[in-house]
């Protein structure tokens, strides 16, 4: 019995200077340290340039071109932050590239940068306009991350008529900021994949691509030190 009573009055003592600790903390906002975001959607690339884009393909397996032809998806919608900025990029074009397959197989098609694009922040999705002429194959692209590792996303497959916009989110795998170095941060997108379906490798095909987008957060960018030292030397 007097056992009982000691450990009442230690239980007794304990629980309210627990509670007094927890005096003037809301609670709602225990963690948002490593919850704050700002998202913004981006335009990538908005494909205007035919110069910065080349297309390549086995020679084994076919012949493949590229043009910029003067057109837009009509569901396309304007960026809300572009606008209240003021920034107004040209938005006249688009990118169509042509393969000529020589035989039913395995066949790829790359559509790549002059250089890789770099999107800074921490990457949430990837969007692009696509004509895919409902045909069975698959566009993939191809992404870098902030370690220089490489990744393959599948965007969806082009089997629709018309334009449609194909998202792709980005797996927590891909690290795209480094703990030690504020700067290094985000991905680099090195360029689009066709992965043709091996029973509709035949003729030609034709697809067209518009407005590469990203939807990222940019609040690590924002929270940088103005007077921090780059480490790019």
């Amino acid at each position: 019995m007097k056992r009982l009573i000691i450990v009442f009055a230690i239980v007794c003592f304990v629980i309210p200077v627990f509670a007094q600790n927890l005096d003037g903390i809301d609670p709602s906002k225990l963690g948002t340290d490593t919850a704050q975001q700002k998202l913004q959607e981006i335009s990538v690339d908005k494909f205007e340039n035919p110069g910065f884009w080349s297309v390549y393909m086995p020679l084994d397996q076919g012949l493949v071109s590229m043009r910029r032809f003067e057109g837009a998806p009509k569901d396309k919608q304007p960026i809300q932050a572009e606008q209240d900025a003021g920034i107004s990029e040209p938005d006249k074009f688009v990118l169509g590239v042509k393969a000529s397959f020589f035989h039913r197989g395995p066949a790829e098609i790359l559509i790549k940068p002059s250089r890789p694009i770099a999107v800074e922040g921490i990457v949430k999705t990837l969007s692009v306009w696509v004509i895919g002429r409902n045909f069975n194959h698959v566009l993939k692209v191809w992404l870098e991350d902030a370690f220089g590792n490489t990744a393959i996303l599948t965007m969806g497959k082009l089997n629709f008529t018309g334009w449609k916009r194909l998202t792709v989110p980005l797996p927590t795998t891909l690290v795209q900021q480094d703990s030690h170095y504020g700067q290094k941060s985000g991905i680099r997108i090195k360029g689009f994949i066709i992965e043709a379906d091996m029973m509709e490798t035949y003729g030609r095909y034709y697809v067209y691509f518009d407005d590469l987008r990203a939807i990222t957060d940019l609040f690590p960018i924002e929270v940088r030190d103005e007077d921090d030292m780059a480490d790019n030397w």
